[in-house]
This record gives structure tokens, sequence and C-alpha cells, in this order.
């Protein structure tokens, strides 16, 4: 049998609220505390107002409340909610100040009192307008993220526990059924704690309960906010919990018309009754929220002819022209353009197109038409470089895209030891030029450079130098070199994430085993953020790692959203989190949201354009998906990556011929992989050509022996030549040494016909966790 703890918040005035056994009187001191007025009372607890006798401040104090017959696990759950709020130093948490007891021995909380009103109360007026209950929604996230970052789950998120104070500051209060995540019960088995309209499916039925909780309750107040009643209603308490777990909410726009689309599938997927279909961190929510407010998103207005949407100021900044004696410094070049992009790409409000795509530019005759048309932007920064010993010049222009004319232009002749303050002064210089601002944070984000040690400085852009050319040589001397940048000074935190991102990627190339490089990135990734917890590279690196090789799916994606957080102007970013998180967990739909977003940054570069049809590969779009790769290769015939995604959906189709053929140019161009070897003897299998499988899967077998060969890839294949239980086998051994693409497993269509079996259904709760 279950019971039901309702913790519920009265406002009033002091006729109306049960007072604790003990005189707590209007003047009566208590510490260095003058009691003035009762505030309200639940079931546990009475709230006075009073004034600090030391500080000269109002406060809130917070008695248990004696005459309810409390227990003394009540007394230490009134203690822990001290504990534990005070732990929590956010701007949209309550502050506690300390915990004491009276001369009778009973104990209180001294706390910030806030002039406003509840939440509850001001639902209580009517719904709130669109914008203002995204934004009440976002301070709701992120108290609450920063709880959970404690590991603290609340369990009691209701808008009674909130107030809203005269600035317009969210306020989340009562954390005193809040639980630690790792300890044990305070409460009894079936016992239900918290206010039963706001409670979880799994709340309700007394399971254990985690963050997601929480995530529910952010939903079903989003809900009330926007319609003024709550989404499950009933006439008794175990009604309504009938309702909350077994029926739907009416939807939202049944209850009022101007919600927007993306708005309503938030709640929606806050209010999944299954939490692994819900989102699995509160960041992931506060993300989608926030981006309610980009420049993309427009709230609902009565007369949208009235609008004349100004498009946000954009820039392209494209590669400079070597112009020294000797020809020899295109790194410093392409690093310093990359430089003055990352800076700018910290500008709110100001769209920067990626690297990939302005470096498909680099020595070419500028074409303003060309450049506007491909990049969609309105302004262009281009420029020349001359280095000579320790002189450098650099010529710059801002050029309107539109008409071609000058916007600013300057010619700095300096010292190279004053490279920095040069790019300060170019980085202002556009700023003012575009007519933006920078403010607060911004002016320090724009201008960190992350160190002051030229010689560092210079590894450091001849490491990002090659760890652009994407190879397994160039990232092996981009690793050297970010090494280099690193002992000529320590503390220098990209450079830690240039080497992060080098061993990512070499990971994901398969070139060596994963456990001789994925912990080599994980490390190097949390040496970056020990120094720069900013650093948007670095947790984007780190978040790749925890998916793809440790496979810790909620901090991944916490670290994918804090990255895509710090810099969304970041198109490795979106691509990587579509296409190394999204997609492994088959939230398709999301990650074509993402890539698209790296697109719209990176408009053509051809590694983005090409992930977008693997997203349709993988979703099962076999048509989309070819005519992408298409696309992508009448930008650049000769790009290996193209031509073998095109072959692998090619086999999909039946087209097994003309997959060989796809197979064999990627092999040409790129080199003979292992995972390229296995795909064409996947399609000579399925095609009839047996002994060519056969002879490409010895060979393979055999190269294992002398270096590591992906485990995934040797299953593949077996698959294509009809040995199941073979292919099994290999899989486990894949999963033994966390290959990279094992975490494709639920989605690869090659792996179709092993679905059925045991021993596959055994692998992917090792992965993917336990569904429910």
């Amino acid at each position: 049998m279950l019971f039901l703890t309702i913790d519920v918040n009265y406002q009033g005035r002091e006729n109306n609220i049960l007072l604790p056994d003990m005189d707590l009187q209007k003047g009566k001191i208590i510490s260095h505390y003058e009691l003035i007025e009762p505030l309200g009372a639940g079931g546990m607890s009475v709230v006075y107002k009073a004034r600090d006798l030391k500080l000269d401040r109002h406060v809130a104090l917070k008695f248990l409340n004696l005459q309810v017959g409390l227990r003394e696990e009540d007394k230490q759950r009134f203690i822990q909610e001290a504990k534990t709020t005070s732990a929590l130093d956010h701007p949209n948490i309550c502050t506690i100040y300390e915990i004491d007891e009276t001369a009778e021995g009973q104990v209180f909380i001294s706390m910030a009192y806030y002039q406003g009103e509840t939440l509850k109360d001001k639902i209580a007026c009517g719904q709130f307008p669109i914008e203002e209950a995204v934004q009440t929604a976002i301070q709701i996230c992120e108290g609450l993220a920063k709880a959970h970052s404690k590991g603290v789950i609340h369990r009691d998120v209701k808008p009674a526990n909130m107030i809203i104070t005269e600035d317009g500051v969210l306020k989340i209060l009562d954390f005193g059924i809040a639980k630690l995540k790792g300890t044990k019960r305070t409460t009894q088995t079936g016992i239900i704690m918290g206010t039963p309209g706001y409670m979880s499916p799994e709340q309700t039925r007394g399971n254990k309960v985690d963050n997601r909780t929480d995530i529910w309750s952010t939903g079903v107040i989003l809900y009330e906010m926007l319609t003024c009643v709550l989404p499950f209603r009933g006439e008794s308490d175990l009604s309504l919990m009938y309702s909350i777990v077994h029926e739907e909410p009416v939807p939202v726009e049944e209850l009022r018309e101007d919600v927007p689309e993306n708005l309503r599938a938030i709640i929606q997927k806050a209010l999944r009754k299954n939490p692994k279909m819900r989102y699995g961190i509160i960041e992931a929510m506060l993300h989608d929220l926030k981006s309610l407010s980009t420049p993309g998103f427009k709230m609902p207005v009565e007369d949208e002819s009235a609008l004349s949407p100004k498009q946000p100021p954009s820039i392209a900044i494209l590669p400079f022209r070597d112009l020294s004696p000797e020809k020899d410094q295109e790194y410093f070049c392409d690093g310093l353009a990359e430089s003055l992009l990352t800076s700018l790409s910290r500008v709110e409000g100001l769209r920067v197109v990626s690297r990939n795509s302005v470096f498909r530019f680099k020595n070419t005759e500028l074409n303003l038409t060309e450049i506007r048309e491909k990049l969609q932007v309105q302004t262009v920064l281009e420029g020349s470089i001359q280095k000579a010993g320790n002189r450098v010049r650099i010529a710059l222009q801002l050029i309107n895209a539109e008409d071609g004319f000058l916007i600013w232009g300057e010619d700095f002749r300096e010292e190279l030891q004053d490279i920095f303050a040069i790019q300060d002064k170019i980085t202002d210089a556009v700023v003012d030029a575009l007519r933006l601002r920078l403010i607060g944070e911004q002016i320090n984000d724009v201008h960190r450079h992350h160190t002051e040690n030229i010689e560092a400085y210079n590894a450091y852009l001849k490491g990002r130098f090659y760890w652009n050319q994407r190879t397994v040589k160039g990232l092996n001397r981009s690793i050297e070199h970010f090494t280099e940048a690193i002992d000529l000074d320590a503390n220098f935190a990209l450079a830690y994430a240039g080497l992060a991102d080098s061993y990512t990627i070499l990971g994901i190339y398969s070139a060596y085993a994963p456990d001789q490089v994925m912990p080599r990135a994980i490390d190097t990734a949390r040496r970056a953020l020990q120094l720069d917890e900013h650093l948007a590279e670095a947790h984007i690196s780190l978040g790749c790692v925890k998916s793809v090789y440790e496979w810790d799916w909620n901090n991944a994606e916490a670290e994918f959203l804090r990255g895509i957080e710090l810099n969304p102007n970041y198109a490795t970013a979106h691509h990587w989190y579509a296409i190394n998180y999204l997609v492994p967990l088959s939230r398709f739909n999301e990650a074509m949201k993402e890539i698209n977003k790296a697109l719209h940054l990176d408009p053509i570069s051809l590694v983005i354009n090409t992930t977008v049809g693997l997203v349709h590969y993988y979703k099962g779009n076999y048509d989309q998906a070819i005519q992408i790769y298409q696309k992508a290769l009448q930008m650049q015939s000769d790009f290996a990556m193209a031509n073998f995604f095109l072959g692998q959906t090619l086999v999909q189709t039946g087209e097994y011929d003309r997959a060989m053929e796809n197979f064999q140019i990627a092999m040409n161009l790129y080199g003979e992989s292992s995972n390229m070897l296995a795909n064409y003897g996947i399609a000579a299998a399925l095609g009839g050509e047996t002994k060519i499988a056969n002879d490409i899967l010895k060979d393979l077998l055999e190269k294992a022996e002398r270096q590591y060969v992906s485990s995934y890839d040797i299953a593949t294949l077996l698959v294509g030549l009809n040995q199941p239980k073979e292919a099994v086998h290999w899989l486990q051994r894949a999963y033994d040494e966390h290959a990279y693409l094992l975490v494709y497993l639920n989605v690869d269509p090659v792996l179709r016909s092993l679905r059925a079996k045991p021993e596959f259904a055994d692998l992917q709760p090792k992965i993917f966790g336990e569904t429910e």
C-alpha cells in the first residue's frame, strides 16, 4: 500500500498559519535574529520574516513545525536540506546563510529573504506571454542544472517552491526532499515524496528516480504557465496519479493556438512517460529552450506582415595570402585567419562562416559574387601577411559582399611579439565596423589569447595547420607541434585541446587501437578544461570520446551541450554532436537539426555536406543519401569520403557493381583502410564475388596480427559472407576493444540480419544501458 506525503507551501496571514509549538511572536529574539511576521507554512515547516541584528538585513527563518508530530528522520531531512542548498551557489537557487538551534533545541535555517511573488501566484493571474514563459523555464532549468551538476535531485519542483523577485529573477526554494545521487533513501519504501500534480510517473509509483523526474516537473510547469491548467488532473490524488501514469495530456495547441510548434515539442519531450524518451539531462532541455530565443526563432505576433526582420550580420574570413620572401609562412597565415575566426565567433549576434567553407577559397581569385552566394554572407575579411625575421606586416580589408565597397581597411606593421595586440585591434575594428557591441564577459571571451608566449603560439599554429589536413600523417605531426607548444607553455589550454582533437580523430579513423589514443584524448581534454573551463573545443572533444569510447551517454551530452553553449558558432560542435551522439541513439530528427546548424555555419564544407547524407543513410533514407553524396561529388569529384559513403548506400540499394566502383575510387584517393576494404568485400560477397570477399577477409586477419584492425570491420565483412555466428564473435571482440563504429550497432543496416540473435541483443545494454 502506498502512502502520499505532501508538502504544500501556503501564503497567507498569521491566522491562516499553523504555528509551531513554541512562542514565536513578533519581536522575539532568537540567536541574533528578531522575528517580524510569519510568511507561510507547510506540512513540515513554518517560515518567518526576521531581521539579522548583526548584519542589519531581512532574512527568512525556516523552523520545523513541531505540532505535526515530526520524527527524527524529518529533523535529519531538514538538516540535509540546509546542507544541500548551501552547497548550490547559483542565481536561480535560494541562498542559505546558516543552520542553528533555538534555546529550546529547535532547529532552524536562515536564508535570504526575497521580495516578490511565487510562481504559483503569478500563474493564477493568467497565461504567460510566450517569451516570458520560455525565459522563466530557462531560469528553472539553469537552477536545476546547477543542482544536478552537484548530484542533487530536487524531487519537488513546483510553482509554489519558486519565487520571482521584483527584479524578475526566479529563485528555486525548498530542497526539503531533495536527494543526493549515491546516498541511501531516508524515506521508507512505498512512501511517495512530492506534490501529486508535478510528480513524474516513476515518482508516483514509488520507484527509484533520477534527474529526469525534475525534467518532467519542469515540463509540467511550462505547460501550466502557457495554459493555466495542469496537464494531468483528477478529482482525487489517486485519480490524478492514475492520469499521470496512464493518460496523455490535452495537446497544448488545443488550449492555446499561438504556442509555436518547437516549443510544443519541448513540452512533449519533457512529459514522455518513459524516462528514457525524455531529455536525458536538464542541460539538453535548456539548450532547446535557449534556441527559441536565437535570431532564427520568431515569437508569434498579431501582425506578422508588419515585421521586416533584418538578417543578423555575417562574415567570412578568407585565408590570408603569404607574401613572405620565402613563401614559408602558410601555417602562420592560415593560423592567424583561424584565430580571428575563432575570436569573432564568440561575438553574440554575429554569424561567422566556419573554416572548412572559407578555406575552399584558398589560393583563388577574389570573386565576391561567388562567395556571397555560396557562403550567404554580407561581409568578407581578406588580406595578406608578410613576415620577415621578427617583423610582420598584415594588410586587411573588410568588404561589403553585396556591392564590393570597402567598409574598413588597415595596414599593420609591428614586431612579431605584438601579434596578440594586433589580433585584438583587428577584432575590435571588425566589431566596430559591423556596428556590434561587446558587453560584459564577451570582451574577455573575444580577447582571450591562452598564451603570451610567441614561440608556443607559433608551435600551436603549426599544430593546427597539420591537424586541418585530417590525414594520419598530418595528425601525428600536429601532435608533435602541440606537444612542443605545451613544453614552451605548460598552461597553454588551447594546445591541450589541440592534442585532444588529434587523438580523438586518430581514434575515429581507427588508425590505432582505441585504448592507445582515446584515454590520451580524455586526459588532454580534461587538462585543457582545468586551465580554461570555457574552452568549447575541449568540451566537444571530451563529449565525443565519452560517447564513442566510454559510452557514457549522459555526461557526453552534457559536454556537447556545454561546448555548443560556449560557442554556438562552432560548426564542429554541432557536427560531432549529430553524428557521434544523436545518430547512434536513433535521435534522427535532432541529429538532422544539429547537422543543418553545422551546414548553416559551414555551408560548403565537404565533410559536413557528406555527413548530412550519412544521417539519412543510418535513418534508412537511401535515395536522399545518394542525392546528397552526388551533390558533394559535384562540389569535388575526388573527395574520398563521399565516394566511400555513396558506395555504402549503393550496397543497401542492391547496386553492388556501382558500389565496388565507388569503393575503389575512395581507396585510390585515400588508401586501403580496413574499413574501406571490408566494405568493398561486403559489396563483392553480396554481388556473388565471394572469392574476392574471402581474399579480403584473409588479408584483414593477417594484417590484424601485425597492426590494429578494427574487429567491427571484420564482423561486418563476415555478415556479408553470411557467417553470422563468426560475425557475432567479432562484434564481441569489437566490444572488448571499444571499437569506434560499435556505437552505430543499433542503426548500421549492415547488421540488420543479426539483430534477432540473442548474442547481439546481449551487446546492446552493455553499450547503451538497460532499457525500461
